[in-house]
């Protein structure tokens, strides 16, 4: 039975790496293979008479409300060119200064990273707007490709973050599952909320590391990254007018959506709503709100939520096969069994992850790994906001790691023809070690990710 589960495990990993779709192929796999346990008599069927209420489980949870209006708001904030706007009062706001065009893209990706929370769409907006700037001030191009793509993927960790809702959702069942199996009959809980506010330092320490990666970088080659000659400069008076308009009104969003969430006052789902609300107002503001518009947003909400959500029924049949194979107690022998115990495991579990990411995505890595892996490592003693931390920032990282980090496509699909592929690739791996840098940091201070969690729990 034991090696049902690792064929069934090595057979997914094979039909994603062949490009079959991820839903299909976890569900049908898992079926496959249900199907032959049950003619071999080493799997028991009554596994999957569970499977319908988790699919009615996954239909009520109200914290998955929250990835279709993000999406929207994402979406929206992404057609009202608010990311245009945004360079390019930051490029002229830090232009004259050496490297400010790179510290303006990351500072832009920061904010969209609060506002949108899309990879993609992040991306691909700079590497449509600032990657040709970059190129014609003299701009390194490894330099150019590995700042645009970096900063795309903040979007992963700085909440609100669709990485961070799902992953979420995830451990907090985990997180329940664990303390059961542990003997502890009320549970407690972990929420999304918690995620958020855990992750919201760690997103600031990553941005305060890419901008002193940039710092040293043009303190050592200053040719890599020059400045924009003052003539090409704004009038100051009329450039602190332009700061008003363009940023204040996403930065009003971005905290109100945030801070009713850190505060208490609204639930992910709740503020999410808000968001995207808003995320209309303001494209109505900028005269972007249309019929037309408002039907593309939708259109594309749709496709996006639909795939996250076809890929969390895949994977909730292939867990349940995995479970009936006795999988999770293969793991869970293996990982106990390790050396160095929880911190080995631990290890482990982020190198694993970090592997993976180079070949799988980040929703795949959260649906099909975390629920095998995470309530064995929550019930060894792990800090559930920590452990949730640490999956994320490795998540993020998978963006960026060739052959298929996502971002690298997305900037490979809008860069002017004189980039290179390896271009980009050179340019991404100072960014892949400040992220295991950041890592190491959160796994040697865990106060990074957990200091925050707990003022706010004391001071409610």
């Amino acid at each position: 039975m034991e090696y049902m589960a690792i064929w069934l495990f090595v057979c997914v990993f094979v039909l994603l790496l062949s490009g079959y779709p991820v839903a299909f192929t976890l569900a049908g796999t898992a079926l496959l293979f249900a199907g032959i346990g049950n003619h071999l008599e080493v799997f028991d069927t009554s596994f999957l008479e569970a499977l319908p209420n988790r699919l009615f489980g996954i239909m009520m949870n109200q914290v998955l409300l929250a990835v279709p209006l993000f999406v929207f708001m994402g979406v929206m904030l992404e057609r009202s060119k608010i990311a245009e706007n945004l360079l390019e009062t930051m490029a002229q706001l830090f232009g004259s200064m050496r490297g400010g065009l790179g510290i303006s893209v990351t500072l832009v990706g920061m904010l969209l990273a609060a506002s949108t929370g899309i990879v993609g769409a992040t991306v691909v907006t700079m590497g449509l707007l600032s990657l040709p700037t970059m190129l014609k001030r003299g701009y390194d191009p490894g330099v150019a490709c590995g700042t645009i793509c970096a900063s795309g993927t903040l979007g992963q960790i700085i909440p609100p973050s669709i990485v961070l809702i799902l992953l979420g959702d995830v451990l907090s069942s985990s997180y329940q599952q664990a303390q059961l199996d542990m003997g502890i009959f009320s549970p407690e809980t972990l929420s999304v909320g918690d995620l958020f506010v855990g992750a919201l330092l760690p997103g600031l320490l990553l941005v305060f590391l890419y901008i002193s990666y940039l710092i040293i970088v043009t303190w050592l080659k200053p040719g890599a990254m020059p400045a924009i000659p003052e003539e090409e400069l704004r009038d100051r008076s009329d450039l602190k007018k332009q700061v008003m308009i363009e940023l204040v009104p996403p930065l009003f969003l971005i905290l109100t959506v945030l801070g009713s969430i850190i505060g208490g006052i609204a639930t992910p789902t709740e503020a999410a709503a808000v968001g995207a609300v808003g995320a209309m107002l303001l494209a109505w503001k900028r005269s972007q709100f249309t019929l037309n518009i408002l039907r593309e947003v939708m259109i594309e909400t749709t496709r996006i939520s639909s795939m996250v959500f076809m890929i969390l029924i895949g994977a909730s049949i292939f867990s349940l096969v995995f479970r009936g194979f006795e999988g999770d107690e293969l793991i869970q022998t293996f990982l106990n069994d390790l050396p160095g115990g929880t911190y080995g495991a631990l290890f482990l579990v982020m190198l694993v992850m970090f592997l993976l990411g180079f070949v799988l995505d980040f929703i795949e890595i959260t649906f099909v790994v975390i629920p095998i892996v995470g309530p064995i490592l929550l019930a060894m003693g792990i800090d559930p906001i920590w452990l949730g931390v640490l999956i994320a920032i490795n998540l993020q990282t998978s963006f960026l790691t060739p052959p298929f980090g996502f971002s690298l496509f997305y900037l490979r699909g809008v860069a002017p023809v004189e980039i290179r592929t390896t271009d980009i690739y050179k340019g991404v791996a100072p960014f892949i070690l400040i992220q295991l840098l950041a890592m190491g940091m959160i796994a040697w201070w865990p106060a990074i990710a957990t200091w925050l969690p707990g003022l706010l729990d004391s001071s409610l």
